[in-house]
Formats: structure tokens, sequence, C-alpha cells
């Protein structure tokens, strides 16, 4: 059976950028950095969870055609792909005054849900990300 997920995937138009914001910005580690003809296979992970990495993928060859690659680019700027990232913290509000110091354009500020605190932002290309302080129990 099925047991962990190990790399979850994200569309990235440019995935130098996409190292500034998860790496420069979030604190994610590059675990991954590898040319394979026509893509770059390059993920990134958390310190606190390396077990589960997130693939920065470019949209285009060899898994889609330029016309297909340009839809997709269209629809990520836009928030429209899909891509969603959850994440856990232990403080909503100090997580949330931290990333904008980083210079993260935090797009929600953090709410009390009944579940917990949490708020949301989008990566520099359009993909939503969400941060959570999970009530315990």
């Amino acid at each position: 059976m099925l047991k962990t997920i190990s790399i979850t995937q994200i569309y990235v138009p440019d995935q130098d950028a996409a190292l500034d914001f998860y790496v420069g910005k979030l604190g994610f580690e590059v675990q991954t950095d590898m040319d394979f003809g026509p893509m770059r296979f390059l993920t990134v992970a958390l310190p606190t969870d390396p077990g589960h990495a997130v693939l920065l993928e470019k949209p285009g060859a060899p898994s889609m055609s330029e016309e297909t690659a340009a839809q997709v680019r269209e629809l990520v700027s836009k928030g429209a792909s899909g891509g969603h990232l959850f994440f856990t913290c232990d403080d909503a509000w100090k997580t949330h005054a931290e990333l904008r110091e980083r210079g993260v354009e935090v797009t929600e500020e953090p709410v009390d849900r009944g579940y917990g605190i949490d708020f949301g932002l989008r990566d520099p290309f359009g993909n939503h990300v969400r941060v959570a302080q999970l009530t315990q129990g």
C-alpha cells in the first residue's frame, strides 16, 4: 500500500526566480537540481521535512508542447493552475510578520478559523500558499 508522499509538483515559469522565493524567502533548501536535457529537475524541501519535496517544474518539453506550456503559464499567472501548497507553523502571527519582513507579498491576514489560525499568500507566479497554526486536539 501507499506509504508517503515524497514529491509534490507546482508549475513555475522561472526556476531561478522560484529558487529565490522558496529558498531565499520561505527557507526551503535545494534537494535536487539536475539537468535532464529538455528539462531541469529541481526540488526543494523544508529543513524540518526533508522527506517531502516540492518539484518546481517549468511548463514545457518533454511533458507538453510549447502551445500547451504557454496556456499553463497563463493559468499559473491567474492563480488558476491548481497549484496549492499548505504549510503548518507554531505561531501564525510571528510567521506572517517574518514573511512580510522578507518581502513576501501576503494576500491575507491571519484569521482564527476554528481549526486554527491561518493566512494566505501567492508565490511570484500565482501559485496559492496557505500557512496554518493548527489548534491542538
